[in-house]
Formats: C-alpha cells, sequence, structure tokens
C-alpha cells in the first residue's frame, strides 16, 4: 500500500491536533478540575406546575431560614415566570430554573449568569450582583417563534433597602 507523502503529512497533522485536544481535556479534567455535572436532579416537565418547588405560587425569590437567597423560576415558551424578580446586591442568589417545554438559555448580560435549561432537568446556578441597577434576564437559546419576547427584569437592590426577612417570600410570591 502507497501512501503519497502529502497525505502521511497530513494525516501525521490530524493526529498532531486530535492528541492536543485529548491533552486540553486531561489538562482541565485532571488539573483544573472541571467535570461535568455529575448529580443531576430531574424533574417532570408535563407535570412541573404540579411540583412542589416550580407550582405556580412558589415561584420568585425565597429568603430561606439560614439567611441565602433562593430563586425559583420556570421558562416556558414565550417568557421566563416570574416576570420581574427583586434581589440585594452583593449577596450570593441561587437560581433553579426548569423548563415547561422546550430547551432554553438563561443568560443575564453583564454579569456571570448564564446557563441552559433543558426539559426534564433543574438547572442552578449561584451568583452575585455586585451592585444595584435593572439587569434584563435573556433567553439566549432560539425556542421558537416568539423567542425574541422572552425576557424578565431582575432589579437589584442596595441590601440596606432589601425587604426580606429570613423565612420569607419576596417578589413573585
Amino acid at each position: 500500500m502507497h501512501i503519497h507523502p502529502l497525505e502521511r503529512k497530513w494525516i501525521y497533522l490530524v493526529l498532531v491536533v486530535i492528541g492536543l485536544f485529548l491533552a486540553a481535556i486531561f489538562y482541565t479534567a485532571l488539573v483544573r478540575n472541571i467535570h461535568p455535572p455529575s448529580h443531576l436532579e430531574t424533574i417532570d416537565s408535563a407535570s412541573l406546575h404540579l411540583s412542589k418547588e416550580f407550582a405556580e405560587d412558589k415561584l420568585g425569590v425565597w429568603t430561606e431560614p439560614d439567611g441565602t437567597i433562593k430563586v425559583t423560576v420556570v421558562a416556558a415558551r414565550y417568557g421566563f415566570y416570574p416576570r420581574e424578580i427583586q434581589l440585594p446586591a452583593g449577596t450570593p442568589v441561587t437560581f433553579r430554573i426548569a423548563s415547561a417545554d422546550v430547551l432554553h438559555g438563561i443568560h443575564i448580560p453583564m454579569t456571570n449568569m448564564g446557563t441552559m435549561v433543558v426539559p426534564g432537568y433543574v438547572s442552578e446556578i449561584t451568583t452575585t450582583f455586585p451592585k444595584p441597577g435593572e439587569y434584563p434576564m435573556l433567553c439566549n437559546e432560539y425556542c421558537g417563534l416568539g423567542h425574541d419576547h422572552m425576557w424578565s427584569k431582575v432589579t437589584v437592590v442596595a441590601k440596606d433597602s432589601w425587604p426580606a426577612a429570613p423565612g420569607t417570600a419576596t417578589i413573585g410570591r
């Protein structure tokens, strides 16, 4: 079997590139300790509105007894529910998001808040909003003809203006 010298060079080049990609994967996994999610939380998208956490009257911002802030959001064609969320600045906030229908993405510009919302799974992300202001929460994954209307508003207020006491619900309840 004869392989032309130019083809042999391309084969070597492809093997080197594949080796570099594999080395990058192993480096991030072993040295940087970056792994895909392992403890996936599943949920039935068809009965999402009947669940304890994602029922319509449970959506919005909750201040837990230990002082942590949790936001439950449902992404559905064509909006995020609740439509308006108020949060304190400089405080870690955990978002728990589920999709009622198709694949969605959540992105809040000028923050590190961004995640995919896959039907049948609960997405969880924790972020801190450093300064007060209004932030749009946008869908960054095309989800149908009304995709451009899929948004919500996050209003971040100064920590001393935050109205919630531990164990209480705030906006969206």
